[in-house]
């Protein structure tokens, strides 16, 4: 049988294939960076023709690829490497077909799984059975089950069609620049390292803020929540990465290695320590918007805030808190790490009248991405009384420090190295499951304590209490 370097999708017709993955392929084919040759395979159970599907990936591309990316002389090279076949994947029928189109398995060919989690285990298994997966890389994307128990379903299902090392688990996070700015800022800068620890840092704080509500997602969002949705993923690996030990080199092992360390490092979540809430009707970019519930149509107990006190115990962060927040509907789209370090031990400017503030460290990660480190510095003048400090920022736009280089979808650094086969922004297992483990106590210390969900309305900072969390440590959210 031939083999040829090829890549399945699998949703093909889903909105994140719209949205994400066939702009950024597209993106990829015409900066000349997919392999020479490589064939996309679309698949999905609506019966499509190849020019179909490809009228359908041409429509997306011009939707939602930016304007500046965009080249119509390159769309039919790239739509001449599409190709589909309908596939029901809850029946062993269409598998054999896909091997033929796909030339059979080995290393040479990628497949990325964007179907709901119910779906994994009958496609792995088709995949199995077609001797598809032999040798073949597999992007899985999340969520990657709803606890502990049900991620070690998923991930068993998936080990005994593909290895650990084949197994690309995708957090879209950690294929954003900024992201993966944040380790060098951290281990290419002396300058920051020998501070990053609890003898100069007071606190960190990670926000994931949305003005969004449900966008048709309700079915999925009610049955998962806000702690589940983002706080599971996305924040613990902003965390683990903010916390992490220097790795002894940038690769997929190392990296690894070093967040597993700080997940299975993070403290039970006391109930005085979590707060959750659930938005009601409100305003939101100047319109009037309806509450949760009016949303959904049903009443529901489902949180789309969380506010969390996390700890890390270890000997480099012993006593720092780790603040979490993410909800919906929130006054200000905003995605950021916030790292607060110490005041001086003592100010030679006390007996003159001047007042110091901390320096903070502010890595945002979108709308904007930049990098902003708030100093003290005198404002000008004579002085003949007093001296006058004041904050000021020195900023690093990374968007305008590096304008000329495109800024690229999160998927397009995701898919290349998956087809590349390179692990590093990708989640292991055991990662997974440490996140998994510390949610699932977070969920059952919540029941077991009846904390209850507070309301707030649309377009605030969420309720009080998530305010209150860290007012009474000294502390203010990053507003």
């Amino acid at each position: 049988m031939s083999r040829k370097s090829s890549l399945i999708l699998f949703g093909a017709t889903g909105d994140l294939a719209k949205r994400m993955l066939l702009p950024s392929l597209y993106a990829l084919h015409k900066d000349g960076l997919l392999p020479s040759g490589l064939t996309i395979v679309g698949t999905a159970r609506s019966e499509l023709t190849d020019e179909e599907f490809r009228a359908k990936a041409k429509d997306a591309i011009e939707v939602h690829l930016a304007e500046d990316r965009y080249d119509p002389a390159v769309m039919d090279g790239f739509l001449a490497q599409l190709s589909y076949l309908p596939v029901d994947v809850t029946t062993p029928e269409g598998f054999d077909d896909l091997a033929r189109a796909v030339g059979g398995g080995g290393g040479d060919l990628s497949i990325f799984l964007s179907t709901a989690p119910q779906f994994f285990e009958p496609t792995i298994a088709g995949l199995k059975s077609a001797g598809i997966a032999d040798g073949a890389r597999i992007g899985l994307e999340k969520p990657l089950g709803s606890d502990l128990e049900t991620s070690r379903q998923i991930n068993a299902s998936v080990s005994r069609a593909f290895d650990e090392a084949h197994t690309f688990r995708i957090d879209h996070y950690l294929g954003k620049e900024t992201v993966q700015n944040l380790m060098a800022l951290r281990f290419a800068n002396m300058m920051f390292e020998p501070l990053w620890n609890a003898a100069n840092i007071d606190h960190i704080q990670i926000t994931i803020a949305e003005t969004v509500g449900l966008e048709g997602r309700g079915g999925f969002y009610d049955d998962t929540g806000a702690l589940r949705d983002m706080v599971q993923n996305h924040m613990l690996q902003l965390l683990a990465l903010t916390a992490m030990e220097p790795p002894a080199d940038f690769d997929a092992t190392a990296v690894r290695d070093e967040k597993v360390k700080v997940l299975r490092a993070l403290r039970p979540v006391a109930d005085t320590e979590m707060v959750f809430g659930q938005y009601g009707p409100g305003s939101s970019g100047g319109n009037s918007v309806p509450g949760y519930e009016d949303d959904l149509g049903k009443a529901s107990d489902t949180e789309t805030f969380a506010a969390i006190r996390a700890h890390v115990d270890n000997w480099r962060w012993q006593g720092v808190p780790f603040y979490l927040r993410t909800g919906k509907r929130l006054a200000e789209r905003r995605s950021e790490i916030v790292v607060q370090f110490k005041c001086v031990p003592h100010s030679i400017f006390a007996s003159r009248g001047a007042k110091l503030t901390a320096n903070r460290l502010v890595i945002r990660l979108q709308p904007e991405e930049y990098v902003r480190l708030l100093v003290m510095a005198k404002e000008p003048g004579l002085d003949r009384g007093e001296v006058t400090l004041r904050q000021v920022p020195l900023d690093l736009s990374l968007s305008e420090t590096f304008k000329s280089r495109p800024r690229r979808i999160a998927y397009e650094r995701l898919l290349l190295d998956l087809i590349d086969g390179d692990p590093t922004l990708f989640v292991r297992r055991d990662e997974v499951e440490a996140q998994w483990r510390w949610i699932d106590d977070i969920r059952a210390t919540r029941e077991k304590s009846g904390v209850e969900l507070k309301h707030y309305s649309a377009g605030g900072w969420g309720p009080s209490a998530g305010i209150a969390l860290t007012e009474r440590d000294g502390v203010s959210w990053n507003d």
